[in-house]
């Protein structure tokens, strides 16, 4: 994306076009996932947002027209419209969710750097700051309704993370194998051993390393409690040279540690963040983050070794493989990066290039071991 003290007068137009689109699609989707999702409180956000949404394909419109733009052919498509409401309805409320957050976050980029241009007017700026404002609401609107689906985000996390070591690792595994054996069930029985060992190692790890996390975590709080608690006052400068360090007056700092010292979870929640670095957060289970990494390593397993277990034949299982493997890795390359809020398209490519490429390099090993120690590939 162009900066803003660079961008070009061409440049601004291709952007009000963009963001004419944007606007334009952005309404149509809020209107049919306001009559999909089902709590009452999201629904009448999503009314709200796609009015607004609205409002700004208006001013697009009309700062297109101003420039001679014809304007007439800016339109969404209705068969892409339904492809993106089916989408979210199969990817459910927490992902969608995520996604128009990330929708957000671009209009406001985009938005924030033609507010620096020189080719708008006073005038122009001042509705596209109030376009702005509305778009800063949506974001912080919708990642209210995100809040009810925390843990839930966690869970997809971990399934998800867990899924994509299972279904490289074995896929590896098995292409290794194939290229070494000639027996389709061979390769089957010995990806899914890997399959299992590496599940229970997963899942095993995942639960130690969050219950760990988690007392650690417990016993710095309790800690903290304790000096609230019994030695509250000599916390006092702590917190004066924190609020000091970030840039306060002494005498605001000096505000702040006295507030904190009347309010005892003010001042134990100041102490685990700046001496700490404990920021308010939900815990995660242990249990549930073992299970879901565990069990979803194990169905990742399990997908690259389906035309084995369907008996195809060594020559064309390997391929039929690959390509099951790389649509899978593209979708979770996808949820991945709209939970991290990263570039959909470099993870995408990152996991399908990383796993396919290192079954391929398995699958040479593989080759080489038959060739080396004489095994027949039927």
């Amino acid at each position: 994306m162009a900066s803003s003290s660079k961008i070009s007068e061409r440049e601004v137009i291709e952007y009000a076009k963009k963001s004419l689109l944007d606007e334009l699609y952005s309404a149509a989707i809020y209107v049919r996932l306001a009559k999909i999702f089902k709590r009452k409180k999201t629904i009448e956000r999503f009314k709200k947002m796609a009015k607004m949404e609205a409002r700004h394909a208006e001013f697009w419109i009309e700062f297109l027209k101003r420039r001679n733009i014809n304007v007439e052919n800016i339109k969404t498509n209705t068969i892409t419209v339904m492809f993106k409401t089916i989408l979210y309805r199969i990817l459910g409320e927490a992902l969608t969710l995520k996604l128009m957050e990330l929708g957000e976050r671009e209009a406001i980029t985009v938005y924030s750097i033609l507010l620096e241009s020189p080719y708008l007017s006073s005038d122009e700026k001042d509705k596209l700051k109030k376009i702005l404002e509305d778009e800063l609401l949506h974001e912080q609107e919708i990642m209210e309704e995100e809040e009810v689906f925390k843990e839930f985000t966690e869970h997809i996390r971990d399934a998800v993370l867990g899924m994509s070591d299972g279904l490289v690792e074995v896929l590896s595994v098995a292409a290794g194998l194939a290229g070494a054996y000639g027996n389709p069930l061979n390769v089957a029985i010995g990806g899914t051993i890997v399959g299992i060992a590496g599940a229970l190692s997963m899942g095993i790890g995942a639960f130690t390393s969050v219950r760990a996390q988690r007392q650690v975590r417990m016993g710095v709080l309790y800690r903290v409690r304790l000096m609230a608690k019994h030695v509250y006052h000599l916390l006092r400068n702590r917190i004066v040279e924190y609020m000091v360090r970030k840039g306060f007056s002494k005498h605001i700092a000096e505000k702040v540690a006295e507030e904190s010292l009347k309010n005892r979870e003010l001042l134990e929640k100041i102490i685990a963040e700046e001496e700490y670095g404990l920021r308010e957060e939900r815990l995660e289970n242990p249990g549930k983050a073992g299970f879901y990494t565990g069990a979803f390593y194990i169905l990742g397993a399990l997908v690259p070794l389906t035309p084995y277990y369907m008996g195809f034949s060594i020559p064309l299982a390997l391929p039929v493989s690959f390509i099951i493997a790389a649509v899978m890795l593209g979708f979770m390359g996808f949820v991945i990066a709209v939970l991290a809020e990263i570039s959909i398209k470099r993870k995408v490519l990152e996991l399908i290039l990383s796993g396919l490429g290192s079954a391929t390099l398995t699958f040479l090993i593989g080759k080489l071991a038959s060739w080396i120690f004489g095994i027949e590939v039927e």
